[in-house]
């Protein structure tokens, strides 16, 4: 399994990985309460300009990562051109391609012990109702950890089909992309029973 995490390492790998997480939350709030056209374009050339400054091979990563917005993109865009809401759509689409990226930033630039060291902060006074917060954790180590690799084989099963045809696969090959990531599931499923599983459980020793 690959992470999201960048192929070089930058100044940000050394911040604190909490802080970047407040302030993700914070500017993203901040974008969905501005509606400035102008603003939102400055914004998103920030925001490219931060994804430029450690080189092109983590720019080229990073861009990487943002393709698969574009169905996204596609929609809201065609919408708003057809409901002639140019501008609202445009501020829109810079909204969601400069929260997304910067999520997409955090996450590159943040290992994945930090981030769930943090959720274990945030998550350690559920400890007090009896909530087992390790399943918290190994659930969003899991997610982030997968999301590459079952984009990577949704991408080799595509190339698989054009490969042997001409048609477009369109939902046909939506049955074997949900046996891969079954199986996929198995198999982890599988790795957690080997190392103990979710629970904790303590031994105790008898007296002779």
């Amino acid at each position: 399994m690959i992470s999201l995490t960048s192929p070089i390492e930058t100044g940000a790998h050394h911040y604190n990985a909490g802080l970047k997480l407040l302030l993700l939350c914070l500017i993203t709030l901040v974008l969905f309460f501005i509606d400035n056209l102008i603003f939102h374009s400055l914004f998103l050339v920030f925001v490219v300009t931060l994804y430029a400054l450690p080189g092109m091979l983590f720019f080229k990563s990073g861009f990487k990562h943002l393709t698969v917005l574009w169905p996204f993109i596609l929609i809201v865009a065609v919408w708003h051109l057809w409901t002639n809401e140019i501008q609202l759509g445009a501020v829109i689409l810079m909204r969601l391609i400069s929260a997304v990226a910067l999520a997409n930033l955090v996450t590159m630039t943040t290992r994945l012990s930090d981030m769930i060291d943090v959720v274990r902060f945030l998550a350690s006074p559920l400890q007090r109702f009896g909530i087992n917060t390790k399943a918290l954790e190994i659930s969003i180590a899991l997610v982030i950890r997968m999301t590459p690799v079952l984009i990577s084989k949704g991408q080799s099963l595509s190339w698989a089909w054009r490969a042997r045809t001409n048609r477009r696969f369109g939902w046909k090959i939506i049955l074997p992309f949900t046996v891969l990531a079954l199986d996929d599931a198995d198999h982890v499923a599988e790795a957690l029973r080997a190392r103990g599983g979710l629970t904790t459980t303590t031994t105790t020793t008898e007296k002779p």
